[in-house]
């Protein structure tokens, strides 16, 4: 059987920058790499919420980006 260890995690903030010329709406991404694989949810999400205010936009969501090292056990 595989198991998975979580090696990397990066924090992504998806940032509403308005509509293009056809009216279709444009986002803005930015990753925070390096974030601690232990970090919870409540952390994570608190932390986009301390960084909204200092962007050009308004948040819209937020993401956790795992990567995980699959091995044979």
């Amino acid at each position: 059987m595989a198991s998975g260890t979580v090696v990397n995690s990066a924090l992504i903030l998806t940032l509403d920058a308005g509509v293009n010329e056809d009216g279709k709406p444009v986002y803005k991404r930015k990753s925070f790499r390096n974030i601690k694989t232990l970090a919870t949810y409540d952390q994570l999400f608190n932390v986009a919420n301390a960084l909204a205010p200092l962007q050009q936009y308004p948040l819209e969501s937020v993401e956790r980006d795992n990567s995980i090292m699959i091995s044979a056990e």
